[in-house]
């Protein structure tokens, strides 16, 4: 089967039961490919949410389409944490590390190329990726322009450390405070 080209987009509104349906099977999906990786089988996904392997292809027809839909909705989260940064980082150092500490946070919640998941193949999911990359790189040229930040720097080094220290990991408490310190470190490192 062809990959799909589009994420896939509801014609109508959906019933409150079909939308929770909806919103199940992708909270169950992105566990199962975070746990068992892109080949998971279907029916595990259905059984993980609760429901039959027709309600989650009448929701997803092919495999394509989940994923595709799982790294669309991933990239939007992203591209929402970069515009989030952006706007309430009092310098281009803490839009940075506004930007990437929600990426670990929600590290459990992405479905993402650098975190094992599908390269983008939709048109429309390419467009919010330069979108994420177009942001982080505004933050960049602001801190190279007031020098608080090395000239050298480009958002693809942002994107990649912060999806470093965002992979999805099984419950460990203090992970999340050994992700802090490295971002921490690494932010020191970034001033000329």
């Amino acid at each position: 089967m062809a990959p799909a080209t589009t994420p896939p987009a509801p014609s109508r509104e959906l019933r409150s039961d079909a939308a929770r349906n909806q919103q199940e099977l992708t909270r169950a999906a992105t566990a199962a490919v975070h746990r068992e990786g892109l080949n998971v089988p279907m029916a595990t996904i259905a059984a993980d949410a609760g429901v039959g392997v027709g309600t989650l292809y009448r929701h997803f027809p092919s495999r394509e389409d989940l994923l595709s839909h799982l790294t669309h909705k991933s990239f939007e989260q992203v591209l929402a944490n970069a515009r989030a940064a952006e706007r309430h980082g009092s310098t281009p150092t803490e839009s940075l590390r506004l930007f990437i500490d929600a990426a670990i946070s929600q590290r459990n919640e992405l479905v993402l190329p650098l975190h094992g998941g599908p390269a983008p193949t939709s048109p429309a999911t390419k467009a919010v990726r330069a979108e994420v990359h177009a942001v982080v790189g505004r933050i960049i040229k602001r801190g190279v322009d007031d020098a608080t930040l090395r000239p050298d720097l480009a958002p693809r080094d942002i994107v990649v450390f912060g999806a470093m220290l965002a992979q999805p990991r099984p419950t460990d408490p203090r992970w999340g405070a050994t992700c802090r310190r490295l971002l921490t470190m690494f932010l020191r490192g970034l001033h000329p």
